[in-house]
């Protein structure tokens, strides 16, 4: 026993868990189904065996007990259709994983069965084969993207303690039937979970379909209300409706209303068939007598087998009976937080695991033997408490510190009316000494944070060395959530206090100086605790993953330069944006009533309702895709209706217009601090994957970089003095050069040593012309294959994006890759090493797990096919270069700010914009501020082609473009 649960035996994903198919070669089937190149090979059948030959196994005393049976298949189709695209943190598609995951999770808490279990189709021909060759010869090939879910969810299903029943020559139907005449004999409530109609002919009064989509259950009596007929009716309905799904032969022009009503009447096929000479005449009745042979074999095959050679373990097979640790490990490498927190609410943390003395240091003379203390130590964990989650707009509420686990200590400098605490000025002075030591090393849970707080109150944090945070992110970059809430439950099984219990939300959230120090002491201090206790466990992880040097010398440095960008800002024209949004306004007005004139009528366009009834009813627009609420109404269907009429064209104007000026001209004079003058924004190291820094708080890297409008939002930024300029630095097609360095590509390589428009050079060599001779329309089609290409763009995504014919499409992709060979062996090899190893790295070691690459050695090289992605694929690859590129650009930022600092320029770093970083620069070092940042960023590093950087200055940001 562990944790109150019974421990229960390991379900591997390649093989049942509790169903033991006699005389069936279950795992090797099992093996097949789950390798990780699943296709739908033959399978020799074996001899049919009767149930008499089934070992018996004991049946639980099922009286009163509830047993669900679910079709794996059915459910996992129905989520994976009903799902939006998703991802993991390993870059495998998850959509399918989550929807399924979840419905098993509810079946578990909300249904509580007493128990569970999962049937599976393995791959091969079935009875219902022999019986009929064209059976189901119309399904269609399982979805590329979902292929690689069903091990994984397999994996779930075992986490959870759900066996999984299959059995070769048998359909998963066959098998919940089967259940369901076993459970019933038993006297026990069989719910099927299927969304399957054929499992209606199961329905007793203690067999029943649960629709967990709308969580109702099906019964007889619901069974009558929609087909107007009995369970043991089912098979002659079918016979006599069909099924196209499973290519079931019907009776033309028999639906389910005529059906049912010939059934009522005559309760059998055999009956009507014998008295068919009372139906009236006509083609339906034509239709009957001529598919009088054929009817027979449509009632065998829409008959389930109740008798599959099957044996359960019932003991196995209890519901709930599983490690939620276990579960919880599972779900959190999928990345699914809601799941991974209700597994951990089901593991009772013992008390001794998390021993704890927390102290609050609330008189000078304990505040001197803290620092004194602290002045002692190697290392210590450090948090501050404040009045905002903004670092430029927060006060200092109190100070955390750790230097042994277990042990933490809070200083609260505010506080409520009557409570003890320190003055805040001479703590922070008492503080000072140790904060400042560059001998103490300073380590903590999202660093960046404390250190700009401590800055704007005047002290600098000195040697901050490890960032749980980032420790974190390297260790899982696709893992959207790096809290200290997170890791504390992810790594040391703990459940931390939650901000909320302290300061509430909503309306009458408090801010944390309103909290007694009682409860902020033991928030607080768990926090540096935490921190504290996080990073042994961390260490070794990036050790094993060779991350440590990434830590240390890259990210942990770069924290150092994004505080003094973050605290530095840049400066907005207040008069420029007030200008703008009069002009944008007038602009809406205006589009918005060439909108009413092209609908006839006015209407909230900003409603998709109403945008619905008027493209669709309306203007009577073709449907190009439909969402759960109706036909979709997204750029992406407005762009291809504007091929058709003028009005979408103009709603999507009003959206691009209407999106700027709420997010950026209307926007920014709310995020200008009053004692700067400036916009702060935040740069996220732990949000991009690929190693990216992110810009929140404004967004500024979602400014359009081509567009007028783009221009006339960023003519609003200014150096922040008077005389000064700013300058802007931007690496030229980095992403290309990188490319360029790992593929080898000769053609490539000569072409950026030659300093040439890369986009003419791929034009001459795809269209055939010299590079003088490559014209606008050449270079723009170049440039989408450039950057599109390479991460398996497929001639249909090339032909829509340029407006071409498919086939012109294709022998472009042909001809970028016939004229650059080496980029498509390298673009192979990073897949193949992907596949081998589970992971890709960047140029400077940067890691990102990766699941779901296929098999690229069993495909032809040049072969269009093999040049089409799965999403893990572009994932892989768009990690191995833009990851590079993001490495290198932080490096360069890096380099540049200590130059800077030895060479005590008055200059300042204001933002980094993807591969572009801004400076404001006095007059006087604008010559060597441009050597400077040419010199630091094209030598970086040295790749097998230059590095070129492009710098430009002037009196706003548009003008450096």
């Amino acid at each position: 026993m562990e944790n109150g649960t019974e421990q229960k035996p390991a379900i591997s994903a390649g093989a049942p868990a509790s169903a033991v198919p006699v005389a069936c070669p279950v795992e090797a089937a099992c093996a097949q189904f789950n390798s990780a190149t699943i296709d739908d090979s033959t399978f020799a059948l074996p001899e049919p065996v009767e149930p008499s030959a089934i070992e018996a196994m004991p049946m639980p005393e099922l009286s009163g007990k509830s047993v669900y049976v679910v079709d794996a298949h059915s459910l996992i189709f129905q989520v994976f259709h009903a799902l939006p695209e998703m991802t993991g943190p390993r870059g495998e598609p998850t959509g399918a994983i989550f929807g399924f995951s979840r419905d098993m999770v509810n079946v578990l808490d909300q249904r509580k069965p007493d128990y569970l279990l999962a049937a599976f189709d393995l791959p091969g021909p079935t009875f219902r084969d022999e019986l009929f060759a064209d059976y189901k010869k119309d399904r269609r090939e399982m979805p590329s993207e979902l292929r690689p879910q069903i091990p994984n969810i397999r994996r779930v299903l075992g986490a959870l303690g759900i066996p999984v029943l299959e059995c070769q020559r048998y359909e998963a139907d066959d098998i919940l039937a089967t259940l369901a005449r076993m459970v019933d004999e038993a006297g026990g409530e069989c719910y099927i979970v299927s969304g399957d109609k054929d499992c209606r002919q199961l329905l007793t009064d203690r067999v029943k379909i649960f629709n967990i989509r709308k969580n109702l259950v099906f019964d007889a009596a619901a069974l009558k209300d929609e087909w107007g007929i009995r369970p043991d009716q089912v098979v002659d309905f079918q016979a006599l409706v069909g099924d196209s799904v499973d290519n079931i032969p019907g009776v033309p022009l028999v639906g389910p209303k005529i059906a049912g009503e010939w059934l009522n009447k005559f309760d059998s096929i055999d009956n009507l068939l014998a008295q068919a000479s009372e139906l009236p005449k006509g083609k339906r009745k034509d239709n009957l007598l001529a598919a009088r042979e054929m009817i027979p074999m449509s009632q065998q095959l829409a008959r389930l087998d109740v008798h599959v050679p099957i044996a359960v373990d019932w003991k196995q097979s209890r519901a709930g009976d599983f490690d939620p640790v276990g579960a919880a490990e599972l779900f959190a490498e999928f990345g699914f937080h809601a799941l991974t927190n209700q597994m951990r609410e089901r593991v009772k943390t013992a008390a001794a695991e998390f021993n704890h003395r927390y102290e609050t240091i609330a008189t000078r003379e304990r505040l001197e033997w803290l620092v004194g203390e602290m002045s002692q130590q190697k290392q210590i964990s450090v948090d501050t408490e404040t009045t905002s989650i903004d670092p430029r707009w927060a006060e200092i509420v109190g100070y955390s510190f750790a230097w042994n686990p277990g042990e933490a200590y809070y200083v609260p400098v505010r506080a409520p009316a009557g409570e003890a605490c320190l003055d805040p000025t001479q703590a922070l002075e008492t503080l000072r000494p140790v904060l400042e030591n560059p001998a103490i090393e300073k380590i903590g849970q999202n660093l960046k944070y404390d250190m700009i707080v401590l800055r704007s109150a005047g002290v600098r944090l000195a040697r901050a060395t490890f960032d749980t945070m980032i420790a974190s992110y390297l260790l899982e970059a696709g893992e959207r959530n790096h809290s200290l809430d997170e890791l504390a439950a992810r790594y040391l099984n703990h459940t931390t206090t939650k901000i909320s219990a302290l300061i509430g939300s909503g309306k009458s959230q408090k801010t944390m100086d309103q909290v007694p120090v009682a409860a902020i002491t033991h928030y607080a201090a768990e926090d540096a605790d935490v921190a504290l206790r996080l990073v042994p466990v961390l260490q070794p992880r990036l050790a094993e993953a060779k991350l440590t040097g990434l830590l240390a010398d890259l990210e942990m440095p770069l924290v150092e330069v994004l505080v003094e960008i973050e605290s530095n800002g840049i400066k907005v024209d207040l008069d420029r944006l007030g200008a703008l949004s009069k002009q944008y306004g007038e602009r809406l007005k205006s589009l918005e009533f060439e909108i009413f004139q092209l609908a006839g009528r006015d209407f909230n366009i900003a409603s998709p309702k109403q945008l619905q009834e008027v493209l669709f009813t309306e203007q009577k627009l073709p449907v190009i895709k439909k969402t759960k609420t109706g036909p979709s109404t997204d750029a992406e269907v407005l762009e291809e209706l504007a091929h058709r009429h003028p009005l979408p064209a103009k709603i999507i104007q009003y959206r691009q217009f209407s999106k700027l000026l709420g997010t950026y001209i209307d926007a920014l004079p709310r995020l200008v601090h009053p004692q700067t003058g400036r916009v702060h924004a935040s740069f996220n190291q732990v949000v991009a994957a690929t190693g990216r820094l992110s810009s929140s708080d404004p967004n500024l890297q979602n400014i359009p970089i081509r567009t007028a409008e783009g221009r006339e939002i960023r003519s609003a930024f200014l150096p922040g003095y008077p005389n000064w300029s700013l300058l802007a630095a931007d690496y030229s097609q980095i992403e290309l050069r990188v490319l360029a360095h790992y593929s080898g590509d000769e053609q490539l390589r000569a072409a950026f040593a030659r300093d040439e428009d890369i986009h003419a050079r791929v034009a001459s060599q795809v269209y055939g012309v010299p590079l003088d001779a490559v014209d606008s329309s050449m270079r723009r089609v170049a440039k989408a294959v450039n950057f599109g290409v390479i991460y398996g763009q497929s001639p249909f995504g090339l032909s829509k994006l340029l407006d071409i014919e498919q086939d012109e499409a294709a022998k472009f992709i042909d001809a970028y890759f016939n004229g650059y060979p080496g980029v498509e062996a390298f673009l192979r090899d990073v897949l193949v090493a992907c596949r081998k190893q589970g992971y890709v790295t960047t140029i400077l070691g940067r890691r990102r797990a990766i699941q779901g690459v296929r098999d690229i050695m069993l495909t032809t090289p040049g072969d269009p096919a093999s040049r089409q992605r799965t999403l893990p694929e572009r994932t892989a690859i768009n990690t191995v270069i833009q990851g590079s590129a993001a490495d290198l650009i932080k490096l360069a930022m890096l380099q540049i700010h200590r130059r800077m600092s030895r060479e005590n320029r008055r200059s300042q770093m204001l933002l980094q914009i993807h591969d572009e970083l801004i400076f404001e620069t006095p007059p006087e070092e604008l010559a060597a501020m441009q050597e400077l940042v040419r010199d630091e960023m094209g030598g970086v590093m040295p790749l097998a082609v230059p590095l070129k950087v492009d710098v430009k200055t002037g009196r706003n940001w548009a003008e450096c473009e």
